[in-house]
């Protein structure tokens, strides 16, 4: 090891909260940590951790100590990589944050290609939301975020983006199946499934309806895509998603895809992010040029599932 494995006890101990649960996670007992910890304390002459009744939490000092520490970690840990790269056999970790709709739709075609070209890099795929993502990528628990509508931060850098049709959602026998396109009032008088604002779709869509002054009778509010989806495969109800959330079912026949005419309705942004400081390594940055390629397919409308 070129660094203290302190630097990996200290990582574990605040994603943990207890150095008890570090501990046990790292196979490592917990005096030991603990002296460790109060060792280093005593070194820098300032505390890293206030010990609160149930758990540990940093102090100012501590925050700028592990931004260091993970600092640290992913320079050893990109330094690995371009060692094993000189011998001939990329390997590596890839941590993408993500939305549920994406790692259902877009991300296992990813997944599939890695598996068949460069099986040796590990991915990890966590699911969550916008200000999961956003808090994932700029404090380095990952390295890409994938997701739509990002709002602006210093900590990102956007490496690729794109707009996807928000539409509506119906049945193969549905009524409005054969008309090829829609507007929001011509899907009033069907039951409708919506999702509810804590999902970007569901604000997009709630706030289109505003404008429009509709006001809207619902039959379902959901977070969950795949409800949405199983709810209209069958009778006259209808949801509103974007065109890369039904693909599959489109293309299976199951489903049919509306493009909502209205001026009211923008597209939805897809971003591929990194953080704005530090470099990727080369099994990271071969994830995102993959990732390119396929927000550069649905640009072209030749989607990769």
């Amino acid at each position: 090891m070129l660094h203290s494995s302190l630097l990996t006890y200290l990582d574990e101990v605040v994603r943990c909260g207890s150095i008890r649960k570090a501990a046990a996670r790292l196979n490592i007992a917990s005096s030991s940590i603990n002296r460790r910890i109060i060792a280093l304390e005593e070194e820098i002459g300032v505390p890293i951790f206030e010990r609160l009744p149930r758990r540990l939490r940093l102090t100012g000092a501590g925050e700028l100590l592990l931004a260091h520490v993970r600092q640290t970690l992913r320079d050893y840990e990109l330094l690995q990589s371009r060692l094993v790269d000189l011998q001939g056999r990329r390997r590596g970790l890839v941590r993408i944050s993500t939305m549920g709709g994406l790692a259902n739709s877009l991300l296992p075609g990813l997944v599939g290609w890695m598996r068949e070209h460069h099986p040796f890099i590990k991915l990890a795929i966590k699911a969550t939301s916008v200000e999961g993502v956003m808090s994932d990528v700029g404090s380095g628990e990952a390295d890409l975020g994938f997701a739509f509508q990002l709002p602006p931060d210093a900590k990102l850098r956007v490496v690729a983006r794109t707009g996807l049709r928000v539409g509506a959602v119906v049945a193969a026998g549905h009524p409005l199946a054969e008309r090829g396109s829609v507007y929001l009032g011509d899907c009033l008088g069907y039951p409708l499934i919506l999702a509810d604002r804590s999902m970007t779709i569901g604000t997009m869509v709630a706030d289109a309806f505003e404008r429009a002054s509709i006001r809207v009778d619902l039959a379902v509010e959901s977070n969950s895509i795949e409800l949405m989806k199983q709810a209209v495969t069958d009778g006259q109800s209808i949801t509103f998603l974007n065109e890369v959330d039904v693909e599959v079912e489109r293309r299976a026949g199951r489903l049919v895809f509306l493009p909502l005419l209205d001026e009211l309705m923008p597209r939805q942004e897809l971003k591929l992010v990194e953080r704005a400081r530090g470099a990727l390594d080369p099994s990271q940055s071969l994830v995102v040029e993959e990732l390119r390629k396929i927000i550069q397919a649905i640009d072209e409308g030749d989607w990769p599932l």
